[in-house]
């Protein structure tokens, strides 16, 4: 029973870190990651034949982005460790 309460838990505090404030670094961050997301997309979607090579660069690249994305969507800002540079 309780390691079903701490799984609610842990889903619960992810959704907060996702909807949380994002800084200005990760959110670059994310964009940078959809863009290499798209990019590796359209590399082994494209119509015409490409070298194994390539294909896999953009299954490479596909992969790197959603990790990029994914890591920097649940960076949140840490209002205490501001506070304490401000009192410095």
């Amino acid at each position: 029973m309780k390691d079903n309460e701490n799984k609610k838990g842990f889903v619960k505090q992810l959704i907060e870190r996702c909807k949380a404030d994002t800084p200005p670094f990760f959110k670059k961050m994310r964009l940078v990651g959809l863009a290499l997301a798209a990019v590796g997309g359209v590399l082994v979607a494209a119509p015409i034949a490409l070298p194994a090579a390539i294909v896999t660069a953009g299954g490479y690249l596909i992969v790197a982005g959603s990790v990029a994305t994914a890591v920097s969507q649940v960076a949140v800002k840490d209002e205490e460790c501001e506070d304490k540079k401000k009192e410095y």
